[in-house]
């Protein structure tokens, strides 16, 4: 409980509080993490996400997308993770969130400034004029999508293995991490490169709440919270 009171008070006395998270925070609303025993990866073979592939074969990219992010993962909801870095906000304690995850729920739990590194579900991309829709255009009984006013393949709006990251996410994610005085990093392994760099911006006092220590834990991170990010995030509620 030590550690939960430590990290209550530099929550409550920071000035730029900023969170980063990644796919351990969405665990718990019953999103699968990519990597690991129970990952994506061990069902689906990445190259689906890889650009390269997908522009060869949209059709068996974007069949397995639809299972992966719109069958399964659009009728999840957020978690007390997301709501209590939603309440901070609320608060004016949190100034903003940069995470890696595309999942929409911190956007669902009430988070205004979220820089989506990596895109989102929310919105496709045509390949050739680069118009964007919302997903509702896509009819996953018939695919690949076409763009209706070019013709080329439609391709969700997130980052996919291959493509540059897109640059404003990337300018506000470093602004964020550079004016932060306490940074709390919430569900990410810190293996994923650019965006594992970012917590290294940091300036300030560095918070972490994740069930396995990550490459952050033994080298930036002041206070670790080895809990999961749902249960951590209760009682630090209750602390504030």
């Amino acid at each position: 409980m030590e550690k939960y009171k430590k990290a209550v008070e530099l929550i409550k006395n920071s000035k730029n509080l900023v969170a980063f998270t990644g796919a351990g925070i969405s665990k718990e609303s019953g999103v699968p993490t990519f990597r690991g025993e129970d990952g994506l990866w061990s069902k689906y073979d990445p190259i689906i996400l890889d650009i390269d592939y997908f522009k060869n074969n949209p059709k068996e990219s974007w069949e397995a997308i639809r299972d992966i992010f719109y069958k399964y993962m659009q009728n999840v909801k957020p978690n007390p993770a997301h709501y209590f870095l939603a309440d901070l906000e609320k608060r004016g304690i949190l100034k903003g969130i940069v995470t890696q995850n595309i999942d929409n729920l911190h956007q669902k739990a009430g988070s205004r400034n979220v820089i989506e590194f990596h895109g989102n579900t929310r919105d496709v991309v045509c390949m050739g004029c680069g118009r964007k829709y919302p997903v509702d255009v896509v009819n996953f009984e018939n695919l690949p999508p076409f763009c209706p006013v070019c013709g080329e393949v439609l391709k969700p709006d997130f980052v996919f293995f291959g493509e540059p990251i897109p640059e404003d996410a990337f300018r506000k994610s470093i602004e964020l991490m550079e004016n932060a005085d306490t940074l709390l990093i919430i569900g990410t392994t810190g293996e994923i490169m650019p965006a594992s760099q970012l917590p290294y911006l940091c300036k300030g006092k560095i918070i972490e709440i994740n069930p396995n220590k990550s490459a952050y834990t033994d080298k930036i991170v002041d206070i670790y919270i080895p809990e999961k990010a749902g249960v951590a995030a209760e009682i630090l509620e209750n602390l504030i």
